[in-house]
């Protein structure tokens, strides 16, 4: 029988890349995709040295001919998607004077539309088989809008009413949904780099780090059933809220 496979679509160098390694830590063939699939190869590199297996993609998650192809192209030549994860971020920060109609659009379409694609792709292949696990990567955001990030929390409200609509249509069918959201700092080069004063909190465990969070993933793939969590929150004990 082939290895259950797991889709990561938008697996950067921290949270996603995190998720996948777990998985494949577990006997699962990691398939990951970002728009350009060279990105990847350190990843791919990681897993394999390991003792995994990983896949990379190049993939425009926004695009519908692309996710429809790679669905295709994973359940054809790699194995059955048993659990897919949704994990493309989209965070910017723009005042509303300044927030484009470009700019608006362009968040929602990864952070809301492309997300859609997933969901509908994942239910495709998955319900036949009467089991699965679609994990959506929700934020601080998707609860509340904040200054300068209403195309942000536009497409996070979006997300998150779409994980519990298929979290409702999906569950009688046999796969979990699950919005976990991730409220505050995740330790990557991009806090490191430009929120220095935020990154030193790592000392104190005061930002994410993204292998505690790919543990949490992994646990709610291993839910039984009969108590599935769908929407769960991660953040630093010393995070306000």
């Amino acid at each position: 029988m082939s290895a259950p496979v797991v889709l990561v679509i938008g697996a950067g160098d921290a949270t996603g890349g995190a998720i996948a390694k777990r998985f494949a830590r577990e006997g699962f063939v990691a398939c990951v995709t970002r728009r350009r699939e060279a990105a990847l190869a350190p990843l791919v590199q990681d897993i394999e040295d390991a003792g995994g297996r990983a896949r990379a993609f190049g993939c425009d998650a926004r695009d519908e001919a692309q996710m429809v192809s790679l669905f295709d192209t994973i359940e054809n030549e790699v194995g059955p998607i048993e659990v897919v994860v949704f994990n493309i971020g989209a965070n910017v920060l723009f005042p509303i004077r300044e927030t484009t109609a470009r700019v608006y659009r362009k968040v929602w379409e990864m952070a809301a539309f492309a997300g859609f694609l997933t969901g509908r792709e994942a239910a495709r292949v998955m319900v036949p088989r009467g089991k699965g696990t679609i994990i959506f990567t929700g934020a601080t955001a998707s609860l509340r809008g904040g200054r300068g990030f209403s195309a942000f929390a536009g497409a996070k409200f979006a997300l998150r009413a779409l994980a519990q609509s298929l979290a409702r249509e999906l569950g009688p069918e046999g796969i979990h949904v699950a919005h976990p959201i991730i409220d505050g700092a995740i330790d990557t080069a991009f806090i490191r780099d430009n929120f220095p004063a935020m990154y030193a909190k790592k000392e104190q465990d005061g930002i994410l780090n993204p292998a505690h969070i790919a543990d949490t993933y992994w646990m709610l793939h291993q839910q039984p059933r009969d108590a599935w969590t769908h929407e769960i929150d991660l953040r630093p004990w010393m995070e306000t809220f």
